[in-house]
């Protein structure tokens, strides 16, 4: 029971990483099963059968995770298959694309300068100002994230393009919304898996999620 008279189980309980220890809650958590063959296998919608074993979105810690954790914490060797983080990078991103693109669609989106200025400096409640990280540092120094709301810049200008329908996308905006509130959580673990590639999320590969 949390201060507030909340029930913490089920959904609402904390995980604990199996790298650090800490426990926190499920939403700074990415979630893994062992499958049948004994391979580690990311389940980032947390609807896998299996015992999860839960290790924080971070790549740094996830690449630790790879090296005899993910054994320890199934109590049996298991194979951790290369490019684990990657692929865990690549399926959050596209996640992220598809959260975007469904929240565009419910019209609670907009993307380009001048329509995303005119929402922070008129009365839409924006909840995410979304900006790419390889755009103009000058042209994105122009907007401002509302108090209250959060700021992304984990994706390229041609992912943010993807999940607006366009070929690229610099500036973007979501009102708020459960949909939003989602965009956070997963925008935030994928800023944590993207923080150890120099502020480049395009760094040493391609990286449209697809």
């Amino acid at each position: 029971m949390t201060r507030g008279g909340r029930d913490k189980s089920g959904d609402e309980a904390e995980r604990r990483c199996i790298v650090t220890g800490e426990a926190k809650p499920k939403e700074g958590l990415i979630r893994f099963v062992v499958g049948p063959d004994g391979v580690v296998v990311p389940d980032v919608l947390g609807k896998l059968p299996g015992r999860g074993m839960w290790v924080t979105a971070d790549r740094a810690i996830l690449e630790k995770a790879g090296k005899g954790q993910f054994s320890r914490s199934a109590k049996t060797p298991v194979t951790v298959p290369d490019g684990l983080a990657d692929e865990v990078e690549r399926q959050i991103a596209r996640r992220v694309i598809d959260l975007i693109a469904m929240a565009r669609k419910a019209g609670i989106a907009v993307c380009g300068f001048e329509k995303v200025k005119s929402w922070l400096a008129g009365n839409e409640r924006v909840r995410v100002l979304l900006q790419a990280d390889d755009g103009s540092t000058r042209g994105k120094a122009k907007l401002w994230t509302p108090e209250g709301a959060r700021y992304f810049d984990c994706l390229t200008a041609q992912e943010l393009g993807l999940a607006f329908g366009r070929q690229s996308v610099i500036h973007g905006a979501l009102a708020t919304g459960g949909l939003s509130d989602r965009v956070v959580e997963e925008a935030a673990k994928l800023k944590g898996l993207r923080a150890n590639d120099g502020g480049d999320p395009a760094a040493g590969k391609e990286k449209v999620a697809r």
